[in-house]
């Protein structure tokens, strides 16, 4: 098919998306970002399996980016913590560091039951326990894993959009 063609294709069939779904009640203290915020994605020692569903859910399916979310690569520049996992011994000053650089004011989401309460593994001896235990949480999203759906409505939650 040639360049044309193809022009004329997508010109006929326009954007081709879902309507955004009502936008859920805004968390505590979640004004003063305005509409839009910046995350940094923090896997404190899980499985995987949430980071698996925050990758889905920060992808092109979901679409975040509509609703004024972008990932960042630096703490300097987030305003939302996002982590997975229970914390582990190794990975305890890195998120203590991580917290640190990350200005105020900030919101912390723990992702799935190993974040929010240490799950299977959190008497296991190379962890120190849920992230509550180093920094406060804003907001918790149960599972095992969550549904990329249930992240997105979180990050939303703080976005306000």
């Amino acid at each position: 098919m040639s360049a044309a063609g193809l022009a004329r294709m997508i010109a006929r069939a326009g954007r081709i998306a879902e309507p955004a779904p009502p936008a859920p009640a805004l968390a505590a203290g979640a004004e003063v970002f305005g509409g839009s915020v910046d995350v940094r994605f923090i896997n404190a020692g899980g499985c995987s399996d949430c980071a698996l569903e925050v990758m889905s859910a920060l992808g092109p399916v979901y679409d975040v980016e509509r609703y004024g979310i972008r990932l960042v690569a630096s703490p300097r520049h987030a305003d939302v913590l996002l982590i997975v996992g229970a914390v582990t011994q190794n990975l305890l000053e890195p998120l203590r560091r991580t917290i640190e650089a990350t200005p105020t004011p900030r919101f912390v989401i723990a992702v799935g039951d190993c974040a929010i309460s240490g799950g299977a593994v959190g008497n296991g001896y190379g962890v120190f326990g849920p992230v509550s235990s180093v920094v406060d949480v804003d907001l918790n999203v149960p599972g095992s894993p969550p549904e990329p759906a249930q992240i997105v409505e979180a990050l939303r939650r703080v976005s306000g959009r």
